[in-house]
């Protein structure tokens, strides 16, 4: 009977042993599967992550050439820009300088223009002088290119300084002589007027040459 005993005894602790083996093994079968299910997932991250990467580095080199092709046009359009304003900055400054000589030769085109009519009196005048004998004519003849003359001067904003018997100043008379007068009331005056001077508008064109009194 003991044998009995002993012989189930055996029977049950060899079922305990082959059901703990047998779920050690499948436990490992199991681990064995997840680890190998972790390390495809694991792979496949890795080939998502570097998929990912690739793309993301193409994208920034794709958005890298469209900004150097837009800087590169842009650069082009400015130096265009400033090849055709230099250009335009050269034509200027030969067009002004062209202008500029013409002012320095023909300037006093119209001016000249408007003297050649005195001119064609004075040539009148020298033709008749040499036949006239009566001086009457002459005299009036002289006097009408004159008259003329100082009216083109005036038309022109030329004007005469009126200097005799005017109070002698720097700013318009100039000083070639002076002389002693009697009467108080000439002294510091222009006694005589040697050359007339003119004005240009309100400029002084030519100073008055006077005498002055003392």
């Amino acid at each position: 009977m003991l044998k009995k005993k002993h012989r189930e005894q055996e029977a049950t602790e060899g079922k305990v042993h082959s059901e703990t083996t047998d779920n050690k093994a499948h436990n490992n079968n199991t681990n064995s599967a997840s680890d190998s299910k972790s390390e495809n997932n694991t792979a496949m991250d890795s080939e998502e992550g570097g998929t990912y990467t690739t793309s993301f580095e193409s994208k920034n080199a794709d958005k890298s050439n469209r900004d150097i092709k837009a800087v590169e046009e842009k650069l082009a359009e400015m130096q265009d820009k400033y090849i055709r304003l230099s250009a335009e900055f050269d034509n200027y400054r030969k067009r002004t300088l062209r202008e500029k000589i013409d002012i320095s030769k023909y300037g006093a085109e119209n001016l000249l223009l408007k003297l050649l009519p005195v001119m064609d009196d004075f040539d009148r005048a020298l033709k008749h002088m040499d036949e006239a004998t009566d001086c009457t004519s002459m005299k009036a003849g002289i006097d009408l290119i004159y008259t003329k003359f100082s009216e083109f001067l005036k038309q022109n904003g030329i004007s005469e300084i009126e200097s005799l018997n005017s109070s002698f100043n720097v700013d318009i008379h100039e000083a070639v002589a002076k002389v002693a007068v009697p009467e108080d009331e000439k002294k510091g005056k222009v006694v005589d007027v040697l050359q007339k001077g003119y004005y240009l508008q309100d400029k002084v064109l030519r100073f008055s040459k006077v005498v002055v009194g003392e």
